[in-house]
């Protein structure tokens, strides 16, 4: 089912975001040497989620929510953190990296589509899907 309304999309974003902090909250427990930049992933995880909440619930109103801001298809953006019992540093990381690509990948989709009927929600996708790409190089250095 496809992604239309800008309530939707940060639903979908809701999910990724908590899903991806409680895997960094992991990887946190499992690889204590990294634990404060896997624990501060996980803040800004939840940030995000507040931030784009915030931006919404500021600009929204029911004339802009019944419109379609987005089409968006979830299966495109599925993110996958399990970890297998004893899994490797570098197989960790190389998830870790996999899942943000997406998310990244998810908000700056989000961002282009919205920025006609939702600007400010689409610009905090936007801003969001950057700091992604930041991130990807910082897990990168880890394993490097």
């Amino acid at each position: 089912m496809a992604l239309n309304t800008c309530s939707e999309g940060i639903s979908f974003a809701r999910e990724m975001e908590e899903a991806a902090a409680a895997f960094y909250e992991e990887l946190a427990k499992l690889f204590p040497e990294d634990a404060e930049k896997f624990q501060g992933y996980a803040k800004v995880n939840n940030k995000n989620v507040a931030n784009v909440q915030r931006t919404y619930f500021g600009v929204i109103t029911d004339g802009i929510e019944g419109c379609y801001a987005f089409n968006l298809e979830p299966d495109q953006y599925v993110v996958d953190v399990t970890l297998p019992d004893g899994v490797a540093k570098g197989d960790a990381i190389a998830k870790a990296i996999a899942a943000e690509e997406t998310i990244a990948r998810f908000y700056a989709d989000a961002g282009e589509q919205g920025k006609g009927l939702t600007a400010d929600v689409a610009r905090a996708f936007t801003i969001i899907a950057r700091k992604r790409g930041e991130r990807v190089e910082e897990l990168k250095a880890i394993v490097a």
